[in-house]
């Protein structure tokens, strides 16, 4: 009995405290959302722009942190001006998307540093957007999560087969009639938005890992993208949980936790995933054979 008694301990100690069960709720509902958006990411192979927007972001976190405004809503307008950027900038002078990517999401951060550097002190406020603090976030960040994360889905939902389309063939959905531009404007402005509502929980340095890895992970295992998308929320929601026990118990980041977690989870799938693992079977995935045929992008 005394054994079952720390076992349900063991479980049950973490939520009792308030601030643990906001910090599963909020990682909950930022997993759902980075897994669908990430799974664009990873499709085209866009791992870089999550880097560059989280990074980007910082400039319009720090103006607005110097100014008085809202963070959040300076990291947004930092995020969504620099994907719109990217962009046009990529299209009108034709350089190569990861260029125009590379060059704006520098400035945008090197304007953030310039601003930081101006200030006395450590801003510890400030800095908890680099690094993440989920343990830290209140019912005012709960509801900016959900309410933005909400409108993020909604679109998606609406949009999904165009976004499907010019995902897979950009150049077929243009034929097509399909307006290309547009739709990457606005999938860069969803991504923005996704990193936006994930800085507080695990910070711009790490954010990537939570847009890509539980994509990335899904993707190992199955081939449509609906399904990348729902093996990557249960990827991501497993991560989130496991890392705040870890964070709990041992005493050491949450942030740092959940994304190593997701780490090793893609690890092991890509150690022993039925297809792609190097110490797999190489047989056609359970899940996989249940969809409408491998590599049909539906």
């Amino acid at each position: 009995m005394s054994d079952i008694s720390d076992l349900t301990a063991y479980l049950t100690d973490p939520w009792e405290s308030q601030f643990m069960a906001r910090s599963l709720l909020a990682l909950i509902m930022i997993s759902i959302v980075c897994a669908v958006m990430g799974s664009f990411v990873v499709v085209k192979g866009m791992a870089f722009i999550g880097d560059a927007l989280a990074h980007a972001s910082f400039g319009g976190v720090a103006a607005a942190f110097v100014l008085g405004g809202n963070i959040y809503l300076g990291a947004a307008v930092a995020a969504i001006l620099t994907s719109l950027g990217i962009v046009f900038v990529s299209r009108r002078a034709g350089l190569r998307f990861d260029t125009a990517i590379g060059v704006l999401f520098a400035g945008a951060f090197a304007l953030g540093i310039l601003i930081v550097s101006r200030q006395e002190g450590y801003i510890v406020d400030l800095f908890s957007f680099v690094f993440g603090n989920v343990l830290g976030v209140g019912q005012d960040d709960l509801l900016l999560i959900a309410v933005i994360g909400a409108a993020v889905l909604v679109l998606v939902a609406a949009f999904y087969k165009e976004l499907l389309f010019t995902t897979y063939d950009p150049a077929m959905a243009a034929a097509a009639g399909l307006p290309v531009a547009a739709m990457q404007y606005g999938l860069l402005g969803l991504i923005a938005l996704t990193i936006v509502i994930s800085l507080k929980a695990v910070g711009i340095v790490l954010v990537v890992a939570m847009l890509v890895t539980p994509a990335a992970t899904a993707q190992l295992l199955v081939q449509r993208l609906h399904l990348i998308m729902a093996v990557g929320v249960g990827v991501g929601v497993v991560s989130s949980l496991v890392g705040l026990y870890l964070s709990y118990h041992a005493d050491v980041s949450a942030s740092a936790a959940v994304v190593l977690t997701a780490t090793v989870l893609f690890l092991l799938t890509f150690l022993f995933s039925p297809r792609h693992g190097i110490l797999g079977l190489r047989r056609p995935s359970i899940l996989t054979e249940a969809g409408e045929g491998y590599g049909s992008p539906r």
